[in-house]
This record gives structure tokens, sequence and C-alpha cells, in this order.
């Protein structure tokens, strides 16, 4: 049967990049280097095997694993066999794996042997041990839903036990199905049919599993792909984990529909990322401002040659202006953009090559992939240009909802169809916006709304901080009043007063923190999101 006859589907995309692109580096990944019509292939017979082992359309297929070709093939080839798509987290604890599979009711599991001195499946067999519905059968006893299991080479080698299908029995199982039974999956898959189901990092509690359609994940990748102008020459080193919607749909996705050659990078390591940026001669990396940052500031930095780069993404954070311009003349790009987006609605908003440095840095672009924007004040009424709100979304690429969970997605989606993103911001004359917070963590001292973004992003700016999060505290006076804690750049010796100095320098009273503290590091969720109720608590 002819797959690509809808282009609107995931594998239809795949097999019209098989065609488009051919011979074309598709993904290179150390030493497995894959054309399209080699990747194509590869996941067909992952798709095979997927259906030998059971996997019926419409089935949940999870994927823990970092950035490998394993994981590009397996998501794929999960897609091409007509099931649903789970990322699963790679820095997931045992019960959190356990939480995301049990309600997702996972059929099958593709999970990485030990990495980085971690066992994921004992992990998650210790969990369900302890935490399970009780069932005994099955690859998980603990989870009856569960029935088959496909280990990806790690550190060490997989699980050669009953129950698990080792990467290197792929093609035995695929054997006992024709390639055209996959095919034939591939071509029933319907643009509107939910592709995936990716959870939110849940910093304010359980996270929610969200439901995405194919012709949505296809119409943001290819929005990203034209905002960044991304082409057949483009080499794009993928940082951002594939269990991200970033990762996946601004990655994965979005090189598949313009036959870009995919590099991905297992764990973030900065030196590996220049070496491979020289090596494979790199254009397009996005990535969080840290990421940058630690580039620049290597030691080693100019042993290299990075003059191939030519596209940075970023976002998530303050972008200050002089980062912007060293990003350019320090390392080559000759296009930086800042984008906006969440789980609930990728590629929300994002700048435009043309736009200014200080547009690049200052805001997160405009409107992106058939989305309209708006602030909306606390009664939910329409703010002008310019006033702090709530940043509300709407478009055909809103998620459909929370897995089984329709009455928080009533309070997400309000009736017009506007998604209430929980994001405070502001619009200017342009239509471009500007995050300055989450709703959750504005404060108010001596009556005045704080923002702590706004703060933070000023801390950015002072020399010698690395990272800062601040957070609301009681005071006796004024109800609340700002905690600064903050994270010294290597070797640089930062005191209290300095940062309570420049604040006072910058910030209008009522803004500035009145305490800070120093630590080594930030906590941070399993999405790596600083969580600011644990520094909340411990003030």
């Amino acid at each position: 049967m002819n797959v690509d006859t809808d282009a609107q589907t995931i594998p239809a995309a795949l097999a019209r990049a098989a065609r488009r692109f051919g011979d074309a580096p598709a993904v290179a990944d150390g030493r497995e280097e894959l054309s399209y019509a080699e990747l194509h292939e590869r996941v067909r017979t992952f798709a095979r095997a997927l259906v030998a082992e059971g996997v019926q359309p419409g089935d949940r297929v999870a994927v823990c694993a970092p950035n490998t070709h394993h994981w590009v093939t397996a998501a794929l080839g999960a897609l091409y066999a007509g099931a649903t798509l789970v990322p699963v987290n790679t820095r997931f604890t045992g019960p959190e794996m356990l939480d995301v599979l049990a309600r997702s009711d996972a059929r099958l599991l593709v999970v990485v042997g030990e990495f980085l001195g971690v066992d994921r499946l004992a992990r998650l067999r210790a969990a369900a041990a302890g935490e399970g519905d009780g069932s005994t059968g099955g690859p998980v006893p603990g989870l009856a839903g569960l029935r088959g299991v496909v280990s990806v080479p790690g550190d060490s080698a997989g699980h050669p036990d009953d129950g698990v299908l080792d990467w290197s029995e792929i093609g035995v199982a695929a054997a006992r199905v024709p390639a055209a039974e996959a095919d034939a999956r591939a071509a029933v898959v319907r643009p509107g049919d939910v592709s995936d189901i990716l959870f939110t990092s849940g910093t304010t509690g359980r996270s929610k599993g969200v439901l995405s359609a194919h012709r949505q994940a296809l119409s943001v990748a290819e929005a990203w792909a034209d905002c960044g102008g991304l082409g057949r020459a483009d080499r794009y080193l993928v940082i951002n984990p594939f269990f991200h919607s970033f990762g996946y749909k601004a990655g994965i996705l979005a090189c598949l529909l313009r036959g870009a050659t995919l590099v991905p990078q297992a764990t973030y390591d900065v030196e590996r990322a220049i070496r491979l940026v020289a090596e494979e001669r790199i254009t397009v990396l996005p990535g969080p401002p840290t990421i940058y940052q630690t580039i620049l500031d290597h030691p080693d930095r100019g042993r290299y040659d990075l003059s191939s780069l030519r596209l940075a993404v970023t976002g998530a954070a303050t972008v200050p202006v002089a980062l912007v311009e060293r990003m350019q003349t320090d390392l080559s790009f000759r296009t930086v953009l800042t984008a906006y987006g969440l789980t609930e609605a990728v590629v929300a908003t994002m700048c435009r090559p043309d736009d200014d440095d200080a547009t690049v840095a200052h805001t997160c672009g405009r409107a992106a992939a058939g989305f309209e924007v708006l602030t909306v004040d606390g009664s939910g009424r329409p703010l002008p240009p310019g006033g702090p709100g709530e940043v509300c979304l709407r478009g055909p690429n809103v998620m459909l909802g929370y897995l089984d969970d329709p009455k928080a997605t009533e309070e997400a989606i309000d009736r017009d169809g506007w998604l209430h993103t929980g994001d405070v911001g502001r619009l200017d004359g342009r239509g471009y916006l500007t995050i300055t917070d989450r709703l959750k963590d504005m404060y108010i001292c001596g009556g005045f709304n704080v923002y702590p973004a706004e703060v933070e992003g000023a801390l950015a700016r002072l020399d010698g901080v690395a990272e800062a999060a601040v957070v609301g505290v009681p005071d006796d006076r004024l109800g609340e009043v700002g905690k600064a804690f903050v994270v010294r750049g290597p070797g640089r010796d930062l005191s209290a007063d300095d940062v309570l100095a420049f604040c006072g320098e910058r910030l209008a009273n009522y803004k500035r923190p009145r305490h800070v503290e120093f630590r080594a590091e930030l906590p941070r969720n399993a999405s790596g999101k600083v969580l600011k109720d644990v520094l909340r608590e411990g003030s």
C-alpha cells in the first residue's frame, strides 16, 4: 500500500522523506550513519518487530532512552505501526516511570540498558513490586498493562531475560511479519489520530499527559523549520532531549520535513558539543541560553573551528542582548532567534531572521504555527498592548486535551478555544510577546505585584552570577519580599552586598530582593526546571 499519499501523518512524512532525500544523510550518530532511505527501512523493520510483539493500532509505546539513533528509530517505528508514542523522561525515578506507564496504559516499553550508572528497568521493576497493581505476569510484575520490553544498548549490555527483546534481535522478530503488513498499518494512520502523549514537568503537582495529533506535530515542526530556514544543507546538533517536545518535534520531525541531517548528543557535555560542531560541521544548534554561555566560557573553545554555525534558537529564560551579540561575533551565528511554547502548544511564538538583537533578546517573537496570542486580566478580559496579563493561545495546534482528565482540560481550554497557559506576559504593538513570569510565582510586596522573572533577568546581567532564582518570602511589614538564590560562576567571588547593590541600581524598590542565599546548584525537577516550591519551603 502507498504510505505517502497523505503527508499530514508522521509515517507519510517519513515515506516522503525517503523518496525525496534518498541517499542524503538523515542521522549521524558517531559510527552509525543512516541515509533517509536507510532510516525508512530501519523504521519499517522496527514497526514489523512491534507488530510481531503484539502491538495493535492505537496501543501506547513508551520510549525511555537518551538521544541516539535508537530513539529515532523506535519512536518513528511505533508511529509507523499505528501506535501512539509516549516519550519518558530519562531522569525519572522508578516510581515516576511507573506512574507514566500505568497512566498511559503503555503496551510496550523501549528502555535503555544501564546508562550513566542507572539501570532504569531494574528501578522500574523495583517500584512496580512495591507500588504496582499486584499482577505477577509480564516483563514488569506489578504492571499488568505492559506486555513487552525492548532493551536499547547503553553503557552495558541490555537485559537478556524473559520478556525482554534485545535491540540486536529486532531483525529476528521483524522477520515474522511481512513488510507489507507494516506499510498497511502506516497507510491507515489519519492526520487527526493521536500521535503522542507527552507528560508535563509537574513543577506544581502531578504531571499531565498532553495529547497531540499527527497533523499538529508536523505543523509545529514545519513552522519551526520555516522560521529557521532549515534545509537539506543543514546539520542539526540536537542537545534538547528527544523526550521533550522541542527535541522531538522541533528536532527529529523538523529534520524529517526538510531533509536536514540530525546529529544527536546523548548527554550534554560542553567539550563534546564543541568537538561535534567542529567535526560534523554543525550549522544549527538550538538550546537554552546556558548552553551558549558554557561554550563561550570554555577555555579550549579557540582550538576548534566553529565557523559552520549559522542558526541558534533559544528561550525559556532571559537572554541578555550582550549574549546575543557574542553568539554572533564569537560563535559565528548569523541568525539568533528566541521562541516560546509549552507542551500543550509547541512553537506558539518565534522571532524571525530579520528581527534586531533587542527584539530577540527582549521578546520571544510573534505568533507562529497558526496560533493567535492575547493577554487577559484576572477576570479574563483581553488587555491592550503593554499591560502584563495571563498569556492565552488559540489555534489548530493547541493540544487535543489532557489524558483521561476532562476536568483539567476544561480548566485549561475555555469555551472559546483559548488555552490559558498560566504564564504572565505582555504583547507590544507589533504582536511580539515577552514572558514575564508564571502566575503562581508572582508575589505582592507592599501592595505591588512582583514578577520574579524580571528580577532574575536583572541578576543575569551581574558579572559572576551563573544562575539565579527569586521567590517571595513572608515579611512582617511588606507582606512578602524577594529572596534571591544565586549560583556563582566558576572562580567568582560575589557577596550578598554585591547582589543587593546591583539590584538597587536597576530595579524599583519593591522589586529588589531583601535576602540573598548562595547555592552550589538550584533544585530542579526531572525536566530541569527550577523547583521554586522547594526554595520557598527552605526559606
